[in-house]
């Protein structure tokens, strides 16, 4: 473990050079590693604990969308891909990665093959910190841990191809061996971790579910749509408007920010751009830290999650969830976005072809 300066505070973390791949294989080499779900987690953990050497197997239920996925992905049926009940008795790390939902409404089927000395691995504390509301409560003899990416599957397996990996948090609920803190750490760097940082089920939820309705996708798209609207409604073209407000963020801005910073950021720009960003962050700050405050406060009391747990088990929610989705796809924000992607498209097939 090493202990690293963040901004002036010292953590402890874990990078593949305290603990390599080789170390993880040796510990984990007699575990039988069962990802139960295929959708938005299982493939990029599972592919990348095959590639790595792990011994995986697949649980999905069959004639699904996800069964197809994992036979095109190289999974064997009878070898490594079984249904969720074969996969769960067979696997002796049983990792959850089924929507939270899903977690919900297959616990009694996993429970039943979580026998005395298996390991139970998440990726989203969810379940056990709102289990109140979602019964997910584990047998006591059995270990309990996460490793949650810090990102999509996609990206996860993308980084990992690259010879990169996503970060992740770990965290131990349950040390019923004696042994599940190593677990947890193996696990995450076999499924391509860039470095591990530790927290518990409680933080990890609260900091996802805060990060995901705020800066990483809620926020982001609220404020994409407020800015699209002014310059829309002050005489700017769809292209106009778009570009300046999510082409430029995304193929531009972001991406730089991720590799060298904010301050690097305001000190590569025009005047204009740089003294205009930095009268106008702190308005911006000051008018969202009540509305991310109440966002947090909302989390932390499990309103979020019995949201949720509610809408998401309603037998309409695929269809008003559609119906939702297709009205931000069909937006003229959003249309114009689809058409500036394909202009983006063409010019890389020009150039490709050049």
């Amino acid at each position: 473990m090493a202990t690293i300066n963040f901004g002036g505070v010292e953590e402890t973390v874990i990078t593949r050079d305290e603990y390599p791949l080789f170390r993880a294989q040796a510990y984990l080499k007699d575990e039988v590693i069962a990802v139960i779900g295929y959708g938005v987690q299982g493939p990029g953990q599972a592919l990348n604990l095959r590639d790595n050497g792990f011994h995986v197997i697949i649980g999905q239920r069959q004639d699904s969308p996800s069964w197809e996925k994992a036979l095109q992905d190289g999974w064997v049926e009878g070898e490594t891909l079984f249904s969720i009940e074969e996969a769960a008795a067979r696997g002796t790390i049983i990792a959850n990665l089924l929507s939270d939902a899903g977690q919900i409404a297959l616990w009694p089927t996993l429970k039943a093959h979580l026998t005395p000395g298996k390991t139970l691995y998440f990726s989203h504390g969810f379940g056990i910190t709102f289990n109140d509301q979602t019964n997910i409560i584990p047998p006591a003899d059995v270990d309990v841990i996460l490793v949650a990416p810090k990102g999509s599957g996609t990206s996860l397996r993308r980084l990992y191809l690259q010879g990169g990996g996503l970060n992740s948090s770990y965290a131990v609920f349950q040390d019923a061996t004696g042994e599940a803190l190593e677990k947890a750490i193996a696990l995450g760097i076999g499924v391509g971790s860039g470095y591990l940082f530790e927290t518990d089920f409680k933080r990890e939820v609260y900091s996802d579910l805060t990060g995901e309705r705020g800066v990483l996708m809620g926020a982001l798209a609220g404020i994409i749509e407020a800015q699209y609207q002014v310059l829309r409604q002050r005489g700017h073209s769809p292209s106009e408007a778009f570009n300046e407000t999510v082409e430029e963020l995304t193929q531009s801005l972001v991406p730089l920010v991720g590799e060298n910073g904010m301050d690097w950021m305001f000190s590569n720009c025009s005047v204009t751009a740089q003294r205009g960003a930095l009268d106008w962050k702190g308005r911006f700050r000051e008018a969202t830290l009540p509305v991310l405050n109440e966002l947090y406060d909302s989390v932390a009391s499990g309103k979020e999650a019995e949201r949720t747990i509610q809408r998401g088990s309603t037998p309409n929610y695929r269809k008003e969830l559609e119906a939702e989705l297709q009205e931000v796809r069909e937006s003229e924000l959003w249309q114009t976005g689809a058409t500036v992607r394909q202009l983006r498209s063409l010019k890389k097939t020009a150039e490709a072809d050049a």
